[in-house]
């Protein structure tokens, strides 16, 4: 990943246009929303993990991309971690309808009756139980995704307008936002095996410089609800 100011961003999704085709997602619109509400317990077993570098490690999700509640609202419960050194993340959709029950602590008993055969529901019932996590924070963000036109898999995203919100519900109504990094994107980039030559070209052109940086901590830090105190 690579936090990179926004004039540099804007400069950047131009020269790589030559080389690139929007994903699924942004060929409908040149950005697409995404939400997060992301989980944790009141001692922030998950936030120390991930600023530790802890190399077996996981945290639960909610994702969407909309920013009210219907019928036709896209809803994905994830689990996100490391695996020695192994970067993973698995989904499974869930019912709007069960949203309540996945952010309180009193119904997982309703949940393991719908979901019995569903294994990431059942590490997420667990982990309810075990690590005690609850909802904490709602992070937004627009999302541009791109897609190298030729060879091997290799994916760009430009995530702007960074914000997040303490909050147990994703669907927040508040203004209680605040801006994460303003003035800059994150920049991550995935890929197979190898970075295409033209994408060395632009790490050396710009002098970009690689740094790990996590959505949920910045979050975390910038709503106060949990602070890196040895990395200041």
């Amino acid at each position: 990943k690579y936090i990179i100011n926004k004039n540099l961003s804007k400069i950047i999704q131009k020269e790589v246009k030559n080389f690139t085709i929007n994903d699924f997602f942004t060929k409908k619109k040149d950005k697409y929303l995404v939400r997060s509400l992301y989980f944790d317990n009141d001692v922030f077993t998950n936030f120390n993990e991930k600023i530790d570098g802890i190399k077996n490690r996981h945290k639960f999700r909610i994702r969407t991309y909309a920013i009210e509640k219907n019928d036709l609202t896209p809803m994905y419960l994830e689990m996100k971690g490391r695996d020695n050194q192994r970067t993973f993340k698995n989904r499974t959709k869930i019912r709007i309808d069960d949203l309540y029950n996945f952010c309180g602590s009193k119904n997982l008993f309703d949940l393991k009756k719908k979901y019995d055969d569903n294994k990431l529901i059942n590490q997420f019932i667990f982990d309810c139980y075990r690590k005690k996590i609850l909802p904490k924070v709602v992070i937004d963000y627009n999302r541009r995704a791109l897609l190298s036109k030729n060879g091997l898999y290799f994916r760009l995203t430009f995530d702007s307008d960074l914000k997040a919100c303490s909050s147990k519900n994703i669907f927040e109504k508040n203004q209680n936002w605040k801006a994460c990094i303003p003035g800059n994107d994150i920049l991550e980039v995935k890929f197979d095996l190898n970075i295409p030559p033209w994408f060395h070209r632009i790490i050396q052109n710009y002098q970009l410089k690689r740094i790990s940086v996590s959505k949920f901590v910045l979050g975390m830090e910038t709503t106060n609800l949990a602070h890196d105190y040895e990395g200041i």
